[in-house]
């Protein structure tokens, strides 16, 4: 595949670790914005905004002369239609893993591309069966500290495998940037 080359506006590992997977060429942006979820917004609308607002901002820090796109992406874990933001300490991690075991949970990621007079975005929906979890288990994983600065206060790509019973749709996508989507976003770029 021949990708263009582009801007990331991430602070996240994972995500550079995609990209690079996919061969494509990037360079990397931080803008800064407020994730804040506004009253009553959905979470899907939630997440395909600030994916969206992530790549503007970006966009904005480009010089006019740099016609490279901008690639954002925005991660929500959903439980019970409650969006799990990354938790800010032990205790809301402890709390996010509780809601989560033995349920359900969809994993939300939008990703948008923001050119210099447009901007393109697709959405992601997975859903994650997390297994009954003992009180140790979870005082456990929270210890570890891999689920700091993760959405829902996981990282399906590391411990919390263990106890993950089912996964459908986008491992990517759960990760924080489903290859396919992105792919197909890069890829049609200039057909917009």
């Amino acid at each position: 595949m021949n990708f263009p080359s582009i801007y990331l506006a991430s602070r996240s590992p994972r995500r550079r670790e995609l990209l690079l997977q996919m061969g494509v060429d990037f360079s990397v942006i931080n803008p800064d914005v407020d994730e804040s979820v506004f009253d009553n917004e959905l979470p899907l609308d939630y997440v395909s905004r600030i994916a969206k607002l992530k790549a503007q901002t970006g966009r904005g820090l480009l010089l006019a002369a740099d016609k490279k796109p901008v690639l954002a992406a925005d991660t929500a874990v959903v439980v019970d239609n409650t969006i799990l933001g990354k938790p800010e300490n032990d205790e809301q991690a402890i709390s996010m893993l509780k809601m989560l075991s033995g349920k359900t949970h969809q994993v939300m990621t939008a990703i948008a591309l923001a050119k210099e007079n447009s901007i393109s975005s697709l959405v992601s929906v997975n859903d994650v069966r997390f297994t009954e979890m003992k009180e140790k288990d979870i005082l456990w994983y929270v210890n570890t500290k891999e689920g700091v600065d993760k959405a829902g206060g996981y990282a399906v790509q590391g411990l919390a495998a263990l106890f993950i019973e089912h996964i459908e749709g986008s491992y990517s996508g759960i990760m924080g940037l489903p290859i396919r989507e992105t792919g197909q976003l890069l890829l049609t770029m200039d057909d917009q």
